[in-house]
C-alpha cells in the first residue's frame, strides 16, 4: 500500500492527512537537527517567498534524514504556514506577551494565512501554496487575555488556531479552511495525484 513520510510535528496535519485517506508515516528530525532554523525570516522576505523557500528547506533536510536513516522509499510530505498582514510575517509566539501582541494587531483587521505544501522523492519535487484570508472582529483586551491564558496560541503562526476557541472571533474567511489549520487538503489531493495516489 502506498504511503508518505509526514516531515512534520503538528498533530493537525496528521489528522487532515487521515481525512484523506492517506497513509502516512512521521518523518521528525533527531534530537541534534535544528530544524527551528528553517524558519529564521530573511531581511525585506516577502510571505510568500518565505513560505515556499521555508517549505523547500524542510523537504531537503526530511529528503537527507531519509536517506540517512535507511528507511524505505516513498515520497515526503512537508508543509509550512504563515500569517501575513500586509507584509509583515508573523510567526509563533516568542511568549504569551508576544501572543497578546499579535492578537491585538490582528484584532479588526483583515490577513492572509499562506500555507505551501511540497511533496517530493530525490528524483520528483511538486509544489503549491494556498492564500486564505481571515478577518478577526475587534477584540478587547480582556478578550485577548483570556485567550492567551488558555495557552492555545503558543506554537501557533499568528498565535491562534482557527479550528480551536479563536473561532468566536473570526467573522469572516475565504478560502482554504484546511490550509488555515495547516494542510490544505484540495491543494495537496492534487499533488499526491500526480505522484499516482488515489485520494
Amino acid at each position: 500500500m502506498p504511503f508518505v513520510y509526514l516531515a512534520s510535528q503538528s498533530p493537525r496535519r496528521r489528522q487532515l492527512l487521515e481525512q484523506l485517506g492517506i497513509a502516512h508515516e512521521l518523518l521528525l528530525p533527531a534530537a541534534d537537527e535544528d530544524a527551528e532554523s528553517l524558519e529564521v525570516v530573511l531581511p525585506r522576505e516577502a510571505p510568500l517567498a518565505y513560505v515556499q523557500r521555508v517549505t523547500q528547506l524542510k523537504l531537503d533536510a526530511a529528503l537527507q534524514r531519509l536517506a540517512k536513516r535507511g528507511l524505505p522509499k516513498a515520497p515526503v510530505l512537508c508543509s509550512d504556514t504563515t500569517v501575513a498582514l500586509g507584509r509583515v510575517i508573523l510567526g509563533k509566539p516568542a511568549d504569551r506577551a508576544d501572543a497578546a501582541h499579535m492578537l491585538t494587531q490582528l484584532s479588526g483587521k483583515t490577513h492572509r494565512v499562506l500555507t505551501a505544501v511540497a511533496v517530493g522523492t530525490h528524483a520528483q519535487r511538486l509544489q503549491t501554496v494556498s492564500a486564505s484570508r481571515v478577518t478577526f472582529a475587534p477584540m478587547s483586551h480582556a478578550q485577548i487575555q483570556a485567550y492567551v491564558a488558555t495557552g492555545e496560541p503558543m506554537g501557533k503562526a499568528g498565535a491562534y488556531a482557527v479550528q480551536g476557541r479563536a473561532a468566536a472571533h473570526i467573522a469572516q474567511l475565504s478560502g482554504s479552511y484546511t490550509g488555515i489549520m495547516g494542510l490544505p487538503l484540495f491543494e495537496t489531493a492534487q499533488l499526491l495525484r500526480q505522484l499516482g495516489f488515489n485520494c
